[in-house]
């Protein structure tokens, strides 16, 4: 299925989409090292990465009409302007490109869309820019007109009579619950054009932590998969651990942990991106991520990684950072897509990258809405 990436990236989320059958035939990207990062895996001959067309684009020159072939359009624009740890300027930020994903909807008109950004674009500061964007993606041909307010455009927008161009819905999920080794909390906007005839809805978790549980504290077969003697639950998780004793085995699939995650790359050893990067301390707020556990969310400061972020207790107790080449398995990037960046570089474009596995996972569902064949949640259950 034909796809389009804008803001892709090193690209985590065009990957996850291109593992379940979407062909992206045009990537924009204007951060000259994560696009030399693209282009670098590209002559590589990486899976996938070998047949993008990327190259440093800004979103405001593309002429969308040129692509008007797409089945899918996908993207997550710009999150700094709504990020808890930038300016929260939003909108007023020269930064934020959401109008150019809406421009790039109304022009393309691909049959599906997704879009993503921080958690924090759902929250009470800016709700209501997340509502203008819902209902501008549901009707992108309804421009906001001269001297038009935000406020006044989405109101206009939310009563409008016209039909939906798209059916839309948004949620927010964290994307180990979909199978990445990270606690990693996102909004998804899912879009599907009004003639597929369908209404999107929230997609159902793949992955819970109930699930881990039961396998490290109920069979042990976690510790077993890893050749560690079984070990007991914290105060804080044994009362969870007690009452899943009580009930069915869940369902789902275990959240992934780091040493699942980064099994078999053992200590540095200076080949590949696993380089040891040293400075790694613990102070208040920054303790590192447990291996039995998906990591905390990696992060991107604007001049590089946050001290005493981005990395992992081990099991003596000490900490490291972790080497490029495990924060890529964190975020789902095989073991052959090489950073050619410093540490820094390399972690600030690694922290901005949506999950390649999370990626899959929307797409998935993306794919199962459009052929009608994904059930809301309740119906989900009661046809199990």
């Amino acid at each position: 299925m034909e796809s389009a990436e804008l803001f892709a990236g090193c690209g985590g989320l065009a990957m996850g989409m291109a593992r379940v059958g979407f062909r992206h035939t045009f990537l924009a990207e204007f951060n000259d090292d994560a696009v030399a990062t693209v282009l670098h895996n590209k002559e590589r001959g990486v899976e996938h990465v070998r047949d993008w067309p990327i190259e440093r684009q800004d979103v405001r020159e593309v002429d969308w009409k040129a692509h008007q072939t797409l089945e899918l359009l996908s993207g997550g624009p710009p999150c700094q302007p709504f990020g808890i740890g930038g300016k929260k300027q939003g909108h007023k930020d020269h930064r934020d490109m959401w109008p150019e994903a809406i421009r790039a909807i109304r022009e393309a008109k691909p049959r599906l869309f997704l879009f993503e950004n921080v958690r924090n674009i759902a929250g009470p500061k800016f709700r209501s820019y997340l509502q203008w964007i819902v209902y501008s993606l549901e009707r992108p041909s309804n421009l906001r007109k001269d001297g038009e307010t935000q406020i006044q455009h989405a109101l206009r927008l939310r009563s409008s009579r016209a039909k939906q161009e798209y059916r839309v819905s948004w949620q927010v999920v964290n994307a180990a619950d979909y199978g990445a080794a990270q606690i990693r909390h996102r909004v998804l906007i899912f879009g599907l054009r009004s003639d597929v005839g369908v209404a999107p809805f929230d997609m159902s978790p793949t992955h819970s932590r109930d699930r881990l549980l039961w396998d490290q504290y109920v069979t042990g077969e976690y510790w077993k998969r890893h050749g560690l003697k079984k070990r007991k639950p914290s105060e804080q998780d044994a009362a969870r651990v007690d009452a899943l004793k009580k009930g069915d085995e869940p369902e789902t699939l275990p959240w992934v942990t780091v040493r699942d995650a980064i099994a078999g790359l053992g200590e540095p050893n200076g080949k590949r991106n696993h380089v040891f990067q040293p400075g790694a301390r613990v102070y208040p707020g920054h303790t590192g991520s447990p291996l039995d556990l998906p990591a905390k969310a990696l992060k991107a400061g604007d001049h590089g990684v946050p001290g005493g972020e981005n990395m992992m207790v081990k099991d003596d107790g000490t900490v490291r950072y972790f080497t490029t080449r495990e924060a890529a398995r964190l975020v789902g990037l095989p073991d052959d897509y090489e950073f050619p960046r410093s540490w820094s570089e390399s972690m600030r474009q690694l922290g901005n990258a949506v999950p390649a596995q999370l990626g899959t996972a929307a797409g998935s569902w993306l794919l199962k809405l459009a052929a009608g064949e994904a059930l809301p949640l309740e119906l989900e259950r009661r046809s199990a």
